[in-house]
């Protein structure tokens, strides 16, 4: 599923992506994701979780200035729910 908008985490297992531009795209686990905003805490230019309890990705493929900080929420994510794909 390719969107271009919010995207609420809670919806079946699919990879986000912005149309297959060259870098690298967030990848998560939606069937794992608890949405307990620890990304969010340290990447909030691409994650966010609202008062509904839910996360969203406000960023789908974040610029190499972020990638440190969207591989550090992707390492210290306690159900291990999101992933970095290259490409």
């Amino acid at each position: 599923l390719i969107e271009h908008h919010l995207i609420k985490l809670h919806y079946d297992n699919k990879t986000i992506t912005n149309g297959g531009h060259m870098g690298y795209r967030i990848q998560v686990d939606f069937d794992l994701c608890e949405s307990n905003a620890i990304c969010m805490q340290i990447a909030p230019e691409v994650f966010e979780v609202r008062d509904d309890d839910f996360l969203y990705i406000l960023n789908e493929e974040p610029g190499e200035d972020l990638k440190a900080q969207v591989e550090e929420a992707a390492q210290r994510c306690p159900k291990q729910a999101i992933a970095i794909a290259e490409g």
